[in-house]
């Protein structure tokens, strides 16, 4: 393949660091940070479908291309809500200061999303309050918060030139911010396209980190070195794996076409017979995305390549989609009133560009050339999950179940990114290094 594998291009100048995985999902944030040469402890993840997509990578016998999680013996490896994990383990998690460098997690997001109906009320916009009360028991050197934009726009104060609710005080962002500041942390936020990052999607998502507050003054620039670092280092990352600046998406998912392809039974213990999946031919020699993701991967092992089961008049109003319609953008009320569809988010992928946002509804995107959605694994491959990562669980749901259940798709819709997380990683052990430095050289004022 060109360029270097993401085992050999994490940070080997650096000393070993380890981190910790709140409110992890499948594992996104947790792959990428292990990609930059991390070391995971622990993971959090409330939802059983999500964590045993997370014990299946990463707490297995598997040879793996990232290293394994060095999981504690008093925490049981099963899926916790932060919640018992504060209750069970409060004196565990202090004994932790002084032994992580990294905190990361993101708190769901569907209350403040606009995806869906934001709701100020929602419980689990309240989360991120569990999140601080980890941290100040860890008391890691950084922390990484990767959410939605509307997490710093949903509710914002009066007077800002944003949507705001008629009786907000200020949105969900600034009171984080404002309790990590309390208990010690430089904090700043800011929006990040992941596309940017070699992700083939167009995905910006609002990345909060915070420096303890000796870190951060070390600093020149304090916590905003960090996204300096993230910059600045920018090309150089795309250069060391081999990436152009802009991944298309069909750079990215092409050699999973079906239409085309031979079939056969969907080979997934955890999907119901009648579903067949294209057989894989492997990656194209004029796609460098593809080589990357499909490295250290054998074909019979790849899963989630299952392909919906459309009814034939779905089919052929998808197929009139991909021939009329612009693709690349989100189809207008013409077009949906012409086709009959009440759904407001219906994405046809245009080729040649990265992807539209994926969210956790598998119909909100169509394929760019074939009349069908996409399957798990062209949707991971939009993530930038490499092809041996494994998904465990159904593959959708629906009904009450879609607030209590996290299938595939979803998990996949939620992840963040392994790509941007191993480039938020790279920055922040970077940062961490300059500061300790430092430190090192006698240097204990600020550096602003």
């Amino acid at each position: 393949m060109t360029g270097k594998t993401l085992k050999e291009t994490s940070l080997t100048n650096l000393k070993s660091a380890t981190f910790i995985d709140l409110f992890s999902g499948c594992g996104g944030l947790s792959l990428g940070l292990a990609m930059a040469g991390l070391e995971g402890r622990f993971a959090i993840e409330r939802d059983f479908m999500a964590f045993e997509t997370f014990r299946a990578n990463f707490l297995n016998d598997r040879r793996l291309p990232v290293k394994p999680f060095a999981w504690p013996y008093w925490l049981k490896k099963k899926n916790w809500s932060v919640d018992d994990l504060l209750n069970e383990h409060l004196r565990e998690l202090h004994a932790l200061e002084g032994e992580v460098e990294v905190l990361a997690g993101g708190p769901p997001c569907q209350g403040f999303s606009f995806a869906g109906k934001r709701n100020e009320a929602d419980p689990r916009n309240q989360l991120f309050q569990k999140y601080v009360d980890v941290v100040n028991a860890v008391q890691p050197k950084a922390l990484i918060l990767e959410n939605v934009p509307g997490m710093k726009v949903a509710h914002a104060s009066k007077g800002l030139d944003q949507p705001s609710c008629s009786d907000a005080r200020e949105s969900y962002y600034e009171k984080l911010k404002a309790q990590l500041e309390d208990i010690g942390y430089d904090v700043k936020g800011k929006l990040v396209d992941a596309s940017r990052f070699g992700v083939p999607q167009k995905r910006v998502r609002l990345i909060v980190v915070g420096l303890r507050r000796e870190v951060s003054k070390r600093l020149v620039g304090g916590v905003e070195r960090v996204f300096d670092i993230l910059e600045d280092s920018r090309l150089g990352v795309l250069k060391d794996l081999g990436l152009s600046e802009i991944v298309s998406a069909r750079d990215a998912i092409h050699d999973l076409r079906a239409l085309i392809k031979p079939k056969q039974n969907c080979r997934d213990p955890e999907s119901p017979p009648g579903f067949v999946e294209a057989i894989y031919e492997g990656p194209s020699k004029e796609s460098p995305y593809q080589r990357l993701m499909h490295w250290g991967c054998r074909d019979d092992e790849m899963d989630s390549m299952r392909l919906a089961k459309h009814r034939d008049a779905v089919r052929d109003r998808f197929q009139l989609i991909l021939s009329e319609c612009p693709k690349g953008v989100r189809m207008d009320e013409k077009f949906r009133e012409k086709y009959g569809l009440k759904k407001h988010r219906i994405y046809p992928m245009a080729p040649h560009v990265p992807a539209p946002t994926l969210t956790t509804l598998p119909d909100d995107v169509l394929h760019y050339e074939e009349p069908r959605i996409l399957t798990v694994r062209e949707s991971a491959r939009l993530q930038s999950f490499p092809d041996w990562f494994r998904f465990k669980g159904k593959y959708t749901t629906g009904g009450a179940l879609r607030t209590k259940e996290c299938p595939r798709y979803t998990q996949v819709g939620n992840a963040v990114p392994p790509l941007l997380g191993r480039a938020l990683g790279l920055a922040v052990v970077e940062a961490i290094s300059e500061s300790d430095a430092q430190f090192e050289g006698g240097d204990p004022e600020p550096c602003r």
